[in-house]
């Protein structure tokens, strides 16, 4: 996600088991390269407080054009 060249546009993590320190991780990529993606599938993980946050902050983040989170 942080490289410049990637286009990627749908990533599914669903019950990939994702802390709080993975969504950081997560969102970390989404601010270096945050064109692209159009859905974001999280269902069935455990993001915590601050990793909710951090997604919702960078969700208000007007190059961010998220259409659909799960």
């Amino acid at each position: 996600l942080k490289l410049p060249h990637c286009k990627l546009e749908t990533l599914r993590l669903s019950g990939c088991q994702i802390t709080e320190e993975g969504c950081s991780s997560l969102v970390s990529g989404l601010k270096s390269n945050p064109s692209h993606l159009r859905q974001l599938d999280l269902s069935y993980n455990h993001p915590g407080e601050s990793g909710v946050k951090g997604l919702c902050d960078q969700l208000e983040n007007p190059p961010f054009r998220l259409d659909t989170l799960w």
